[in-house]
């Protein structure tokens, strides 16, 4: 229900075990894999680690309520792209799936460094040791989400009624997202006064 409510991704088919997994790969071509790493009859990344080996190249965001740093170390080098856990929010996993999206979408030659960082960054999800002092992971993700949804850009004061936080509250994270690189601002003119500043999100090329 989650997947099909995030544009560009469809659910192609589900499967309750690890066995029921493999004979869906086998019929169904599959460029995302949501894994829950607790099946009934298999690790999850110990049937990632078979896929690998049996030559299927579908991506993993791993599911789990594991917390284990070793686990999350072995996931990624069987190709675990993203890691939800549980429980998790609608936001939080239509986040990992638009950031999975854009990285999947970067094409051509990197112009340099700071392109191939950027494209490698766009799979992260913000942390607290990520962010200025008083700017939470929670609200930034519903900031950026608003953002996302609206390709004409929206102004501090529909972001703050969007999301239930101040027009400065709202400010404060968009002057964020426009500081890492992640939106752009523009003024708003053809009105009173100071022109308002519209913010655009801004799409990993």
């Amino acid at each position: 229900m989650y997947v099909g409510r995030v544009p560009g991704f469809t659910c192609v088919g589900t499967a309750h075990s690890g066995a029921e997994a493999r004979r869906t790969l086998e019929r169904v071509r599959v460029d995302l894999l949501l894994l829950d790493l607790h099946l009934p009859d298999v690790h999850g990344l110990r049937l990632a680690r078979s896929l690998r080996a049996a030559g299927h190249q579908a991506d993993v965001i791993a599911v789990t309520s594991a917390r284990d740093l070793a686990v999350v170390r072995e996931g990624v080098s069987l190709g675990v792209v993203q890691y939800v856990l549980k429980p998790f929010t609608f936001g939080t996993l239509r986040d990992r799936l638009v950031r999975y999206a854009e990285f999947r979408g970067a094409a051509g030659e990197a112009s340099g460094q700071a392109e191939v960082d950027r494209a490698i960054a766009t799979l992260r999800a913000p942390g607290p040791a990520d962010l200025p002092k008083g700017l939470s992971g929670p609200t930034l993700e519903r900031v950026t989400g608003a953002l996302r949804e609206e390709a004409e850009g929206l102004t501090a004061a529909r972001v703050g009624e969007t999301v239930g936080i101040s027009r400065i509250t709202a400010r404060r994270y968009l002057e964020h997202l426009v500081e890492s690189g992640r939106a752009v601002r523009s003024p708003l003119y053809g009105q009173v006064g100071r022109p308002e500043l519209v913010y655009r999100w801004l799409p990993t090329r």
